[in-house]
């Protein structure tokens, strides 16, 4: 017989130390699809729907709010469709950074990140003080809005993100059924009692520029009343940072946002008219719970306007949740990186960022025990919406001119002029902040003034090649060096 010499079995290959670190940075994939998507994108928004936008009529009157309403709207329609081209070519968890890196450089990637993330930690926060307002004022358990309910939303809500994503998705699913559901139960019971007299009866100033029943704070009002139009649409932007949690993405987000960003139009529509047409706008500018309010302009209870209640709770946990989330990818992709610190990247065995969910968790729940401050926070968080918006939109006019033959599987309708009308409604809207808040754009700037200095001085020297965003970005730069030889 021959000779039967044995092969032995080849050594494993090593694993790279670039593996060994992305191993350990690594999200569910695929726990995503189409509808939990759709869902993710309205409730980021929803509680925008119950309260806030209201408070714009105190600066632009029905008319200001309405005209400013509409511009929000185009401007989150035209971002939303090229934020879809941009996550079909780029979909990774950075979500705008990533758009941003490959369009505009590491320092554009890095200012839009940090844009994004002081909207994403400041939101929740001041979302926390308004779901303490509402159980204090619904007499749940006799609590009042305190920290240990600060401190119990955060616990609870960052306890059902460490879990898991899929679980996660489908709770705020859920939730958001509710306060959807509820807005349209509202808006039938509210136009029942609509008069269009109340819509303009604020009284009209009569030293401003333009003033009329309709515009009583002048032409000026409609600038002012930017920031509270965005109340209707702030945060759909989002659901790009789920990219990497998403079943066949190329196809899935760009449905999902156009979708989610339809229902979001619709509500926005009814609520405005609704809620002002049957309390009238005088009363609804200092309304802390507007809905409610127009359901009880007499001041007696009803039976609607305490399910409009309960439901508004449930449309403030669901945004404040989808939140979350959303902080938690952008400080994940941001970490992992390295233009924040490595280990806030770090995973479970359950695949979640549980650093990207805690410090920032913690963070927001100081801000919120500290200052009490809800409306000054969201100002924060509605400036720094605003830089992101505007770099976004600009990255989508540099990926068109720069790499036309970009495969790309969605298509921006209306391509780099769609993108610029967002870009340029978001300059105007980042310019009204000042007219609402001097003290919040501020503090919105030395925040980011103090993370540029970081990036500046120390990260950008240490950023890890190998991220999924820096790799497209490396990518795009050796394609054009071949072009150009």
């Amino acid at each position: 017989m021959p000779d039967r010499t044995e092969i032995p079995d080849a050594p494993p290959t090593p694993r790279s130390p670039e593996d060994a670190y992305l191993e350990k940075r690594t999200l569910r994939r695929g726990s995503a699809g189409p509808l939990l998507l759709t869902g993710l994108g309205v409730a980021y928004v929803v509680s925008g729907d119950f309260s806030g936008w209201n408070f714009g009529l105190a600066h632009g009157g029905f008319g200001g709010l309405a005209v400013a309403a509409v511009l929000m709207g185009l401007m989150y329609t035209c971002m939303v469709f090229a934020l879809a081209e941009m996550a079909s070519v780029l979909p990774t968890a950075g979500g705008g950074y990533g758009f941003a890196r490959r369009a505009l450089g590491t320092w554009g990637g890095f200012l839009t990140g940090t844009a994004i993330l002081i909207e994403y930690v400041l939101a929740p926060a001041a979302i926390s003080l308004f779901i303490g307002d509402y159980v204090e004022s619904l007499g749940l358990f006799g609590l009042t809005s305190s920290w240990p309910v600060y401190l119990a939303c955060f616990v609870l809500f960052i306890g059902i993100h460490l879990w898991g994503v899929g679980e996660a998705l489908r709770f705020s699913f859920v939730v958001t059924g509710v306060a959807v559901a509820a807005l349209l139960i509202f808006a039938a019971g509210a136009l029942t009692d609509f008069d269009a007299g109340r819509l303009h009866d604020i009284p009209v100033d009569r030293d401003a520029f333009g003033a009329s029943s309709w515009l009583p704070f002048g032409l000026l009002g409609i600038w002012a009343s930017f920031p509270f139009g965005m109340w209707f649409f702030l945060g759909v932007e989002g659901v790009p940072l789920a990219a990497e949690e998403t079943r066949d993405p190329a196809r899935t987000l760009p449905k999902a946002m156009a979708t989610s960003m339809g229902i979001l139009l619709v509500l926005a529509l009814l609520t405005f008219l609704a809620a002002t047409g049957a309390g009238g706008a005088d009363a609804m500018k200092d309304a802390g719970n507007p809905l409610v309010a127009a359901l009880q302009s007499d001041g007696r209870p009803t039976t609607l306007g305490r399910i409009v209640n309960y439901a508004g709770l449930a449309g403030l946990v669901a945004s404040f949740f989808s939140l979350i989330y959303a902080g938690s990818r952008q400080l994940f992709a941001l970490s992992r990186a390295g233009y924040l610190p490595r280990f806030l990247s770090l995973t479970s065995r359950r695949k979640a960022p549980y650093l990207g969910l805690l410090v920032p968790g913690a963070l927001g729940f100081g801000l919120a025990a500290a200052t009490g401050d809800g409306a000054r926070m969201l100002n924060v968080a509605v400036f720094g919406a605003t830089i992101s918006y505007a770099l976004m939109s600009l990255s989508h006019i540099v990926l068109r001119r720069r790499e036309p033959h970009l495969p790309r599987p969605y298509r921006t309708p209306g391509g780099v002029l769609t993108s610029a009308v967002a870009l340029a409604l978001a300059c105007a809207a980042l310019v009204a902040t000042f007219l609402v808040d001097v003290t919040a754009a501020f503090i919105a700037l030395g925040v980011y003034a103090l993370a540029a200095c970081y990036f500046g001085f120390y990260s950008r020297h240490r950023l890890v090649a190998s991220a999924p965003e820096e790799e497209f970005a490396a990518l795009a730069a050796a394609e054009a060096e071949l072009t150009r030889e």
